[in-house]
């Protein structure tokens, strides 16, 4: 019987999550990572990537797909949803900002240079490993493993601890992962992959960090909103954030309101999918008074809403 070496996991911890944040290995400039991200106004991480505030990371929590893929396919953002994973608590999502991870098949001459330069610089151990020391509390591993299940097992549960150490957050991973009995018992982590597999990384190397990156039909790029539900996951551009997230909390009251007066009999089904009476809204605002949500409406704010309304 083979037995697999298992380092104290307070060393490993030690590793990551206390080197300096200062050290960098993305493979694009913080100058591009900027441009690329140019639509955003806000705080940035020192490496360029967009820091969504964390109120605004709370209040997604609020949110569902369904109504965040829709105002985003309005405004003409069609590739950023991802659905078919293995989730290792389904009822548990992941929200945060993305750390992006690019993987490809490792051939020896290249997987050497990139391994000497990242020591250098200090990360330490195989390449997986060093997105982790990028990550920050509310943030999400994001990782492009080509689809890879055999040797495509980007973290187990050495790792898994160590990301929630870092991040208090868990992973999303085009590839997959092991260990999931030791992965399940981190509390408070979760995971999105394609699929479990008992085998050791192999044969694989890290080509990118922090750049834009694809996970299935989607476009991802560093610092983006990750929504992850049982449903799937959408990435939010992080300029799109809080448009999405206050006006999905809107759609939300507002067919939560909707049914209630259906239920009650006031009002018909014509009468509340379309463009609402002034008497409908007064009542509508009324009831907020009694239900008070995330965010605050008032009669200017509800039209202005309701005016741009495209679902």
């Amino acid at each position: 019987m083979k037995y697999k070496i298992v380092y104290p996991l307070t060393l490993l911890l030690a590793l990551l999550v206390y080197l300096p944040a200062a050290i960098h290995a993305q493979t694009i400039s913080k100058e591009e990572l900027i441009f690329l991200t140019a639509a955003w106004k806000g705080e940035r991480f020192p490496d360029g990537r967009p820091k969504i505030p964390d109120s605004l990371l709370e209040k997604a929590r609020h949110i569902g797909i369904e109504e965040a893929w829709t105002i985003l396919d309005n405004d003409g953002y069609h590739c950023q949803f991802e659905g078919s994973w293995k989730i290792l608590h389904p009822d548990t999502p992941i929200i945060g900002r993305a750390v992006t991870a690019q993987f490809m098949p490792s051939r020896p001459d290249v997987e050497k240079s990139i391994l000497d330069r990242g020591h250098s610089k200090g990360f330490k151990g195989n390449t997986n490993s060093w997105p982790i020391q990028q990550l920050t509390k509310g943030d999400v591993y994001v990782a492009d493993g080509f689809g890879k299940i055999a040797e495509g097992t980007l973290i187990g549960d050495n790792l898994g601890n160590a990301i929630f150490a870092r991040s208090g957050n868990g992973v999303v991973f085009d590839a997959s992962a092991r260990d999931i009995e030791g992965l399940a018992d981190i509390p408070g982590f979760n995971a999105f992959v394609r699929d479990w597999d008992p085998s050791y990384l192999k044969n694989e190397v890290l080509m990118g960090l922090n750049t834009p990156i694809r996970i299935g039909k989607a476009v991802v790029l560093p610092g983006d909103l990750v929504l992850a539900q049982r449903e799937g996951i959408l990435f939010i551009p992080a300029h799109m954030a809080e448009k999405v997230i206050n006006t999905a909390i809107f759609i939300g009251m507002k067919d939560e309101f909707g049914h209630a007066m259906l239920k009650s009999g006031r009002y018909t089904p014509g009468e509340i999918d379309n463009q609402w009476t002034d008497k409908i809204k007064e009542e509508f605002l009324l009831w907020l008074q009694q239900h008070p949500g995330p965010i605050q409406l008032n009669r200017t704010t509800l039209d202005q809403y309701l005016q741009g309304r495209t679902w």
